[in-house]
């Protein structure tokens, strides 16, 4: 398994403002964008830089999106890995090609986000399946974690932090929660969503209680369905 071409290519840009974040989450990101802007005039002081974050919380609620933000902010490239893609039945091998990424981040200070943690931070020996093996690949990845340098940064994301291991979240100096939103604030989401689109397109059946990527599948496929009867409407009208 070559874990290079694992790296999913994303070039999408998102400015940290087109992130549905509440007040506290946005708070945060915002400090960890400028302590990353003001790394030298920081470390001149002796002031450390958070460069290792967990994304934690509900799926579909921007946890990918802000990782995208924040790289776009700094003016870094991102490599995104989806760990629930890599594990081989090598484990040694998914072990070497972990590594590999985290000195390629490094070493062109990169953001690097790696999406599903869980999958291979589960806690050691919390399995009856549990082997030595992945004990050992929880290992190494605490450790790539413990020496990746301060003018790099690291993001991991996770939807079930309860089931990974208590050392290795220790390890990271910020933890941000991301929640279901509520009712008032995807009202919002839609009103901004749909405001690029005609009076006759964007009045839409509105749905609640569902994460801010399944409300957008939903107004889009909406607003899609709405504007295909307009158009036969009107083949219908010249015929």
């Amino acid at each position: 398994m070559n874990l290079y071409n694992l790296i999913i290519q994303d070039k999408e840009q998102i400015h940290i403002n087109d992130v549905f974040l509440n007040a506290t989450n946005r708070n945060l990101l915002i400090q960890l964008i400028k302590e990353h802007a003001y790394v030298k005039e920081l470390q001149e002081y002796g002031l450390p830089v958070n460069n290792k974050i967990l994304l934690q919380g509900s799926s579909g609620c921007g946890k990918t999106m802000t990782a995208k933000a924040i790289a776009h902010a700094l003016g870094k490239n991102i490599i995104i890995l989806n760990l629930s893609n890599i594990v081989s039945s090598r484990i040694g091998e998914t072990s070497q090609n972990i590594k590999m990424i985290f000195d390629k981040a490094a070493r062109e200070r990169s953001v690097l986000f790696l999406d599903e943690l869980d999958q291979i931070g589960k806690a050691r020996g919390s399995d009856d399946k549990d082997v030595g093996e992945m004990r050992r690949l929880v290992n190494t990845l605490i450790q790539l974690i413990d020496y990746y340098p301060e003018n790099a940064l690291l993001l991991c994301a996770t939807n079930h932090p309860e089931i990974i291991d208590t050392a290795l979240l220790r390890r990271f100096q910020l933890k941000v929660n991301y929640e279901m939103p509520s009712s008032e604030f995807l009202d919002t989401f839609y009103d901004q969503l749909l405001s690029r689109f005609p009076d006759d397109l964007n009045t839409i059946e509105r749905r609640y209680a569902i994460s801010f990527a399944e409300a957008k599948d939903h107004a889009l496929t909406s607003v899609k369905a709405a504007l295909i009867r307009k158009l036969e409407a009107k083949e219908i009208s010249r015929s």
